[in-house]
């Protein structure tokens, strides 16, 4: 080994104890305590609070009238226009009155025959009865005389039927609206052969009012029911069909709520077992025409109020593992889980029953970071991006 090798030896060992306490002075370095989470916290509110339900309906009118010809014959002329409203009485079809009219001349031809008959058989009994008496003629002469007057009442009876039953037929020419209602799309055109074997001409169905059907849980019915006999009200409608229940609003499909409140009318008379409910039917002024049979909605009836109800918004609440959850923060700014009830969404807000009390901190932005015991930074609840929205603007490097 040559002198130069050896020196360079020695300052390397020189070197090195001089870096090792260099690098242990940076591992000694003791790590700073992490700040308490900051987390968003509102107070529970208690107030009263009316519990509303809501279902999905159907509308449908009050009378739906199928209008059918009675007759066979030639439709010679529609009277009335598609999708309008008609009367009670009101000419809608005209079938051919021709046949119609001839079969009713023959009877009444028939009729006036028979009571001519009638009368020459009267007048034989009237002649006859004398003339037993005396026994200048058999009593079974005037029994005889007797019987053809009895048959020739009887076939004048029989000619009065047949009278009656071709005006009839000839009234049944003209086809009416059995109501006041909105006709629909006529069936048949003019010179098509119908009868009673075509099917339905058109239809007219009562608007105003309105029915709309929905399906109520059976326990929800009782409950219902109970209530209203608490408040001594008839929730089931009775022989006349009126009822006391909870006023009735109603949404359409457009998210237009219907102006104008409706009415229990009646319920069902039995549960529907395959799906445990039961069908009740309300009822909606509709003068001018709005709501329409057919039509989905969806219905609401406030059902009660819950007194002194716990408020909080529904993120406060946590599902864990089928539990609902809410961090409570107290004085000292320690967390304490509480497990609590949810109840009914009002709003934004859920209505919960637990071991909280009005006026409580629970954590309502947040609450993922906090645990059990934990020490938090409570702020108010919106006020984070509130004061990010009026912090000035960073200002740009140039």
């Amino acid at each position: 080994m040559t002198k130069k090798m050896i020196h360079r030896a020695m300052l390397t060992a020189l070197f090195i104890p001089m870096l090792v306490p260099s690098f242990g002075c940076k591992e000694k370095q003791s790590a700073q305590p992490a700040a308490p989470p900051e987390v968003e916290v509102v107070a529970v509110e208690q107030r009263d609070v009316p519990i509303y339900r809501e279902w999905v309906g159907t509308l449908e009118a009050e009378v739906n009238a199928t209008i059918s010809a009675q007759v066979s014959g030639y439709l010679v002329s529609r009277a009335y226009t598609e999708g309008s409203m008609v009367t009670n009485g009101q000419l809608l079809f005209q079938i051919e009155m021709a046949p119609f009219q001839a079969a009713l001349d023959k009877a009444k031809a028939q009729l006036t025959q028979a009571k001519s008959q009638k009368q020459k058989c009267a007048l034989d009994v009237v002649r006859y009865t004398p003339l037993a008496k005396t026994q200048a003629i058999s009593q079974q002469e005037l029994d005889d005389a007797i019987q053809n007057d009895a048959t020739a009442q009887g076939q004048v009876e029989a000619a009065q039927a047949v009278v009656d039953q071709a005006a009839l037929n000839l009234g049944f020419t003209k086809i009416l609206s059995p109501i006041d209602g909105v006709a629909g799309i006529a069936q048949a055109q003019v010179g098509n052969l119908i009868g009673p074997s075509t099917g339905p001409l058109t239809t007219v169905v009562k608007i105003d009012p309105i029915r709309v059907y929905v399906s109520l849980a059976e326990g929800l019915m009782t409950r219902m029911q109970e209530q209203a006999l608490a408040e001594g009200r008839v929730l089931r409608g009775g022989g006349s069909g009126d009822s006391q229940g909870p006023p009735l609003e109603l949404t359409l499909s457009s998210g237009l709520v219907y102006p104008q409140k409706g009415r229990v009318r009646f319920a069902d008379n039995q549960v529907n077992v395959r799906t445990g409910t039961i069908q009740v039917v309300g009822e909606f002024p509709n003068p001018q025409g709005l709501l329409v049979p057919g039509m989905f909605t969806r219905v609401r009836a406030l059902l009660e109020t819950e007194k002194n109800a716990l408020l909080v918004p529904q993120q406060a609440v946590a599902d864990m593992q089928g539990r609902n959850l809410v961090a409570i923060v107290g004085a000292d700014n320690k967390v304490s889980i509480v497990p609590v009830i949810a109840g009914e969404h009002v709003g934004a807000q859920w209505v919960i029953q637990g071991k909280l009390k009005a006026g409580d901190r629970v954590v309502a932005e947040g609450i993922q970071k906090v645990r059990e015991g934990a020490i938090v930074n409570p702020v108010p609840y919106g006020a984070k991006p509130a004061a990010a929205s009026a912090a000035p603007a960073p200002e740009k490097k140039p």
